[in-house]
């Protein structure tokens, strides 16, 4: 990619992430075109359908929570590394209003542009459970699908108004209940 059009596509993504971030994924991709003083076909051009830009714009994130769900697991307890996890999946959720939907109709739909990346975070959450699972501090009926739809429902408690002060300790509560041995509230935060 020449380097004016990666500077384009770069500061799209930059327009992109604000705007989602203050209006949610419904927000249009022409207002979005508008903030970032171009064209609908240039913004078109470089993603030519939503999920194409929600895509590009949210994949660095989930590869930043796969990474980060590998090194938890050389540095960290297995239980501590899997509650690590969630906090900082659910945290980040949280930042994109309305991602929650996207995600969980993207890890059903093998045509969705989020398809891939949604597979991708759900097997790193789920290997962090299944190492906690063998060290015998996570629940054994509980699986990655499972932990991917916690994910969610964490995040839309945080979305809610009326529910978002309650939504860390509820954290607490569905983290402690996929533990067999631990305050979960005990886990330091990640450096988020």
């Amino acid at each position: 990619m020449r380097a004016d059009a990666r500077k384009n596509r770069d500061h799209l993504l930059a327009v992109a992430g604000t705007a989602i971030t203050e209006h949610g994924v419904d927000m249009s991709l022409r207002d979005i075109a508008r903030r970032a003083d171009v064209g609908l076909a240039t913004l078109l051009r470089h993603f030519p359908t939503r999920e194409a830009l929600l895509d590009a714009l949210l994949r660095t994130s989930f590869d930043k929570l796969t990474a980060q769900a590998g090194e938890l697991e050389t540095s960290s307890s297995p239980e501590d590394a899997l509650v690590a996890w969630l906090r900082d999946c659910v945290a980040w959720t949280t930042e994109f209003r309305g991602v929650t939907d996207l995600m969980a109709a993207a890890i059903e739909d093998p045509e969705s542009a989020l398809h891939a990346s949604c597979v991708t975070l759900r097997a790193a959450g789920a290997r962090l459970l299944t190492r906690a699972q063998a060290a015998g501090t996570a629940r054994s009926d509980v699986d990655g699908a499972d932990l991917f739809a916690l994910v969610a429902m964490l995040a839309w408690l945080g979305d809610q108004p009326s529910l978002a002060p309650r939504s860390d300790r509820l954290f607490e509560v569905v983290a402690s209940a996929i533990l067999t041995s631990a305050d979960s509230s005990r886990t330091p935060p990640s450096g988020r």
